[in-house]
């Protein structure tokens, strides 16, 4: 399973993928607002920053308008994957833009029969919220299997399952057990993903062990 991390924070971003373990980025406007700095800025030093796709999203919700903002986002790098929303005019900009050869992800996804649509209409991702189902009593471990299945259940459709609104280093292990091909992730929740109370036991017994013989490696 890929890991991209969800912020617009490129400190926290350069510091991740130092580790050559992020394989992209998503943001939208909520998390670039955090940020104070201009969108497009932020986008150029974000995709510069990392190899891999970095989702950037429309902030229109017509056609026409996602068809434009997409052409100014595209513009900005090459890694630029388009953010769209799972509604018809975003599903309607989503084929429009893969017939051009543009990467998309669409956002948003609360059920398998959006997830059906967004992948005939051609998108790369599809980003199904499981956070804010467990939210309303709903499990969304459950909607990443479904999707899963359904992808699974014809060759035909080529999108990847975006596990998104992770919240929990549980979450990650729930949706990779589940068939997600990626999983977008908080910087606090990936970094938390290395603990184990153990791994802390283990290694000051170690180093406990280490000192009293009085030796050093170098």
């Amino acid at each position: 399973m890929k890991f991209f991390v969800d912020t617009a924070d490129i400190d926290e971003i350069r510091e991740l993928a130092e580790t050559g373990l992020l394989d992209g980025v998503t943001t939208n406007p909520s998390l670039v607002a955090k940020t104070g700095r201009h969108f497009r800025d932020a986008l150029a030093d974000i995709c510069a920053a990392v190899d891999g796709p970095v989702s950037a999203e429309v902030a229109a919700t017509d056609f026409d308008g996602m068809m434009a903002e997409a052409e100014v986002l595209a513009g900005i790098a090459d890694n630029v994957v388009i953010k769209v929303p799972l509604t018809w005019d975003g599903l309607k900009a989503c084929r429009a833009l893969s017939i051009q050869g543009r990467r998309v992800n669409v956002t948003l996804c609360f059920s398998a029969n959006q997830a059906l649509l967004a992948a005939k209409a051609g998108a790369t991702y599809i980003s199904p919220f499981i956070g804010r189902l467990d939210d309303i009593g709903a499990d969304g471990i459950d909607l990443i299997a479904e999707i899963r299945t359904i992808y699974d259940n014809y060759d035909a459709l080529t999108t990847e399952v975006l596990a998104a609104s992770i919240r929990t280093p549980v979450s990650v292990k729930q949706v990779a057990l589940a068939g997600a091909d990626v999983a977008t992730i908080p910087p606090g929740v990936l970094k938390a993903l290395v603990k184990h109370p153990l791994t802390d036991i283990g290694l000051e017994r170690f180093l406990a062990d280490w000192k009293a013989t009085g030796q050093t490696i170098v």
